[in-house]
């Protein structure tokens, strides 16, 4: 079985109420709040897991964009 390794990158941002949200731009309506940087991390991946294995029950494609710019 082949393992692959996706990165997403992940917006962190602290609400009014001091919890944090991540939210996941690549993943339209991806996004999961903790308590804790390290309750949002757990959260965050599980959320990405879950869409992931939505997207593929489904059979709909991972909504990857990979850009290549030159400086």
């Amino acid at each position: 079985m082949v393992t692959m390794t996706i990165r997403f990158t992940v917006i962190v941002e602290k609400d009014e109420d001091g919890m944090y949200v991540a939210k996941v731009p690549d993943l339209p309506g991806c996004a999961t709040e903790g308590k804790t940087k390290k309750e949002l991390m757990k959260n965050v991946k599980e959320a990405i897991q879950a869409y992931l294995e939505s997207l593929k029950k489904h059979g709909d494609p991972i909504p990857v964009e990979m850009v290549q710019v030159s400086v």
